[in-house]
């Protein structure tokens, strides 16, 4: 069977946000050491019983197995690469400036709003955690307080000002 040629697309070659908290950097070591310790070995247990079985081409269970374990070994290497690329967010006790790790909070049509600001992979707006790299993220960089930025949303234009920087 051939396999596709793929041509590299805009989205090929984008880094990862490396900026983590200390909690998730803790959160991603337990679950390496895991995958590692615990689920890999058995896996790999698993894909050598399978193979005495005989003939791998129609051994199904055999083929399923070694998939299991090549997916295993793959978010094994995902994970151990984003710890040796992390970047710990410190957050700064300085509160002059917005920074990565600080809560802000915003005044958007009278109502106070509240955003943490942390990497992208540990956003969740819903809870109130927003990225650096989203757009109200990136306008909200180094604004003090009482500044006033303005957000271009579906062709409206939201507005917040800056009450509280924590």
């Amino acid at each position: 069977m051939r396999v596709p040629i793929r041509k590299g697309g805009k989205f090929t070659h984008i880094k990862s946000d490396p900026y983590i908290t200390q909690a998730k950097f803790d959160e991603l070591s337990n679950k390496l050491a895991r995958l590692k310790e615990d689920i890999q070995p058995e896996l790999a247990k698993e894909v050598k019983r399978l193979a005495l079985m005989g003939d791998f081409s129609e051994n199904a269970a055999y083929q399923i197995a070694k998939g299991r374990l090549r997916s295993t070994n793959y978010k094994m290497d995902k994970i151990a690469k984003q710890i040796a690329e992390a970047k710990i967010i410190k957050t700064d006790q300085n509160t002059h400036a917005i920074q990565i790790g600080h809560q802000v909070s915003l005044e958007c049509n009278k109502k106070i709003i509240k955003y943490r600001i942390l990497g992208s992979s540990e956003t969740n707006p819903t809870q109130g955690t927003i990225s650096h790299q989203s757009p109200l993220g990136k306008l909200l960089l180094n604004k003090s307080v009482g500044d006033t930025i303005e957000l271009k949303l579906d062709e409206q234009i939201v507005n917040y000002k800056i009450i509280k920087i924590n």
